[in-house]
């Protein structure tokens, strides 16, 4: 064969099969077309050898599939949310499609502006993790005829699929009280919420969560015990900073919510004489390995990323009813004492 790109009758020809056939492994399709496992393998291998490349912008032409799927995610430097896009895109080549993912830095002009890129460019799908505003993305995707499936955050107007955060609040708290001690002084008898933004679903969950066991195990709950001052790790260190000046020293119990959050407040906790730390019990609503590097015991909330995004699947994929009303399917996570 000359140096020329190989074209799909000249695989065929080299396979002893027809073109069809050649064109079906090469989309990803041959298990439906029922093809041998060895038939694909021979053909994958024949066109790496002679430079062989689909051609997606006009095989999608041809027939109205880009085997694209979309992901956006607020941010890439988070352990939640990177380990999400990981496991986004083994699932999603697992099913054959070439996933793309986007952050959007938590701003809903630009989640609409990237939902909108996404679809310009055919996805086929999308999932929308952590958005602002999804039923904005709702609307849109819903005039292009596109599927998608809100995760972390949910909607009322797709599908959505999130972390039973009010569960996994209810576990850290309790696990916060059982591993704390009683304080002299009222104020620092209490345990408290930080970071985190009041508007978002799942600040709220946690919210009631924390405040449904400070409730029943200690009889009431002060506002000043919750302070949603944001997740950037900045914010954080100042809001535990001002907790600390205002209570004359660390509460009972910290409930941090984010290991971005969790950050700010190590960065405070730096600066405190390393006993002090003793008189606080700490617990996280996130996970990261690296915390067990900390200089004090810490809880936190492990979500089931794999969980989540295999029930998000299952609604793209038709096992789930996604033409039912929109509802939200709540994962429970895992407590992790590290």
């Amino acid at each position: 064969m000359s140096s020329r790109k190989s074209t799909i009758y000249d695989l065929a020809a080299l396979a002893g099969v027809s073109a069809s056939t050649v064109s079906a492994v090469l989309s990803g399709n041959w298990r439906a077309r029922r093809i041998a496992d060895e038939t694909a393998e021979r053909i994958r291998a024949l066109a790496a050898r002679h430079t062989f490349t689909v051609n997606r912008q006009a095989s999608g032409l041809r027939t109205r599939r880009s085997g694209l799927i979309g992901m956006i995610i607020p941010l890439h430097d988070n352990r939640f949310f990177s380990g999400m896009s990981q496991a986004f895109e083994k699932l999603a080549r697992e099913r054959h499609r070439y996933p793309i993912v986007v952050s959007t830095l938590r701003d809903p002009s630009l989640e609409l502006e990237t939902a909108r890129t996404l679809i310009s460019y055919r996805v086929e799908s999308l999932v929308v993790a952590g958005a602002t505003d999804p039923d904005a993305i709702s609307d849109v995707c819903r005039d292009h005829g596109v599927a998608h499936v809100n995760v972390d955050l949910p909607g009322t107007r797709a599908m959505s699929v999130v972390s039973d955060n009010f569960w996994g609040a209810q576990q850290l708290t309790q696990g916060l009280l059982d591993r704390s001690r009683p304080q002299r002084a009222a104020r620092r008898n209490r345990p408290y919420f930080l970071g985190g933004l009041a508007s978002d679903d799942a600040t709220r969950r946690r919210i009631d969560g924390f405040s449904d066991v400070v409730r029943a195990r200690l009889g009431t709950l002060d506002p000043s015990q919750i302070d949603a001052c944001g997740y950037e790790a900045d914010l954080a260190e100042a809001a535990i900073a001002r907790l600390h000046a205002r209570l004359g020293g660390l509460p009972r119990a910290l409930f941090v919510n984010s290991t971005i959050a969790l950050e700010g407040v190590v960065r405070f906790l730096k600066t405190l004489p390393h006993g002090e730390l003793a008189t606080c019990s700490f617990g996280c609503y996130d996970w990261d390995p690296f915390a067990t590097m900390l200089a004090f015991p810490l809880l936190m909330v492990r979500q089931d990323i794999d969980g989540l995004l295999d029930r998000a699947f299952e609604i793209l994929d038709g096992v789930s009813d996604a033409s039912a009303p929109p509802r939200v399917i709540e994962i429970r996570p895992r407590l992790v004492f590290v």
